[in-house]
């Protein structure tokens, strides 16, 4: 069962957000996802806004938590801890 990777961010240093960016993407390629969400407009409802919303698509749940314990997202999150404020959740789908 396909499984997301649902991200809500604020960038406090764009450039160094740009890094982890840029080798998130490796990462998640890596692992079988594909960005479905990235950024781009979105409307708040409720809760806290975030500047930047990120939806990921995996093959499984297995397949999301072994790209964020990756040794190429790690060195992906080196980047976004010192350049962003961010949550990130797994969510199994439905099928």
């Amino acid at each position: 069962m396909s499984a997301y990777w649902i991200a809500r961010v604020d960038v406090t240093d764009p450039v160094v957000y740009g890094k982890y960016a840029e080798v998130a993407t490796k990462a998640v390629a890596e692992h079988g996802g594909r960005f479905l969400a990235r950024g781009g407009r979105s409307v708040n409802l409720e809760g806290v806004n975030r500047q930047r919303n990120v939806i990921v698509v995996f093959p499984s749940v297995e397949h999301a938590e072994k790209c964020y314990n990756s040794e190429t997202y790690s060195k992906a999150l080196e980047y976004a801890k010192s350049s962003a404020e961010r949550e990130l959740v797994i969510v199994e789908g439905v099928e």
